[in-house]
């Protein structure tokens, strides 16, 4: 039995339908990202577990218990919010023991439980300060010491870094996920951000306007999409409409030229117009030999992303992006050069046209 179940959960705000029949089993000890776009009902569900709404429809067990009904202060759920929530006239000592001394424990007991923590969010030296005293990345390990002084059963973390610069956001997301594992506490964690949920996650649940599109691991999110939405929604992707010309052979026409895919396409007729997506970072340019396909084109831009340099070429219509590791011998094309790449007959994903 799975430690926490989702079954049916369904919310609607008015004629609105926020999230939609979504079942879900989450492992005990198991990090779980919930990533999808604005709107499409992650936080909902998030807030419906926490006990801060109530679903029109389903069922939320934990540990096999029903809890659907349970107010928040008696699910035994910790949560940390986007925006800190941080009392601004208390410490940060007295911030994080906020739940132990709503809960009546022992002053005793409280400071301990404080100072261990103080300990694991490597602040030891400042209990004694307020929350404006600290940096955005301080508060938010705060927060999360807080979430965690009552020993949760279950811990929700609703987008805790958006707020942050992208240096500090990679420290504290590795921080928060080896926090995770030490304690080896459930978490589900809310975000926009896919490379987020892709390196931090066990699991990865995909959500689109209410419901879930894929559930697996970041590998299976990432190189097996299901759909349309997910494949282009979780990294870049290169979409080309194409025509199938062989199901069984894996052939598609796109371009104007025979593309060969994986062998096997099920569910697919000659004829069935569909979606061609490549990954940049699965096309080769000018070292092509050896590679089951080719297509050619002209450079339209170039741009410098750091490790890799984005070439982006003109193929008829459609505007392919390829990824090239940077480094200071990198032999790169000029803009408005003509220029031919390769890619594996694996690289190719093949989908519904409809999307």
């Amino acid at each position: 039995m799975a430690f926490l179940e989702l079954v049916g959960l369904t919310k609607t705000f008015g004629a609105t339908v926020g999230v939609e029949a979504v079942d879900l089993a989450v492992e005990r000890g198991e990090f779980v990202s919930l990533l999808g776009p604005s709107g499409c009902g992650k936080t909902t569900t998030l807030r419906m577990i926490a006990g801060f709404e109530q679903p029109t429809a389903g069922r939320i067990l934990v540990g096999g218990e029903d809890i659907t009904a349970r107010r928040p202060n008696q699910r035994n759920i910790g949560m940390v919010f986007q925006a800190y929530a941080l009392f601004p006239n208390m410490t940060v000592a007295d911030n994080i023991g906020f739940g132990l001394k709503v809960a009546r424990r022992p002053a005793a007991e409280i400071r301990a439980r404080v100072s261990e923590l103080l300990a694991l969010i490597k602040l030891e030296e400042m209990g004694d300060r307020y929350p404006h005293q600290l940096s955005g990345g301080q508060q938010q390990r705060v927060a999360l010491a807080r979430a965690l002084a009552i020993r949760p059963q279950l811990l929700l973390l609703d987008e805790p870094l958006s707020a942050l610069d992208a240096k500090i956001r990679l420290s504290l997301r590795n921080e928060i996920r080896a926090i995770q594992r030490q304690l080896g506490i459930t978490t589900l964690y809310v975000t926009h951000d896919q490379e987020e949920a892709l390196s931090l996650s066990d699991r990865v649940v995909v959500m689109n306007r209410g419901r879930i599109e894929q559930v697996g691991s970041p590998f299976e999110i990432y190189n097996f999409p299901h759909s349309h939405f997910v494949a282009s929604f979780v990294g870049t992707l290169n979409i080309l409409p194409a025509e199938v010309v062989d199901p069984d052979a894996g052939i598609v026409r796109a371009a104007g030229q025979r593309i060969a895919a994986a062998p096997g396409l099920p569910g697919i007729a000659a004829g069935d117009r569909v979606m061609l997506a490549l990954r940049p970072e699965l096309l080769t340019l000018n070292r092509s030999e050896g590679m089951d396909n080719h297509l050619e084109g002209e450079v339209e831009t170039i741009a410098f992303l750091g490790s890799i340099v984005r070439i982006q070429v003109r193929v008829q219509d459609a505007l392919i992006a390829l990824d090239e590791f940077n480094n200071p011998n990198l032999d790169l094309p000029a803009i408005g050069d003509s220029v031919a790449f390769g890619f594996p007959r694996e690289a190719c994903l093949i989908l519904d046209g409809s999307g």
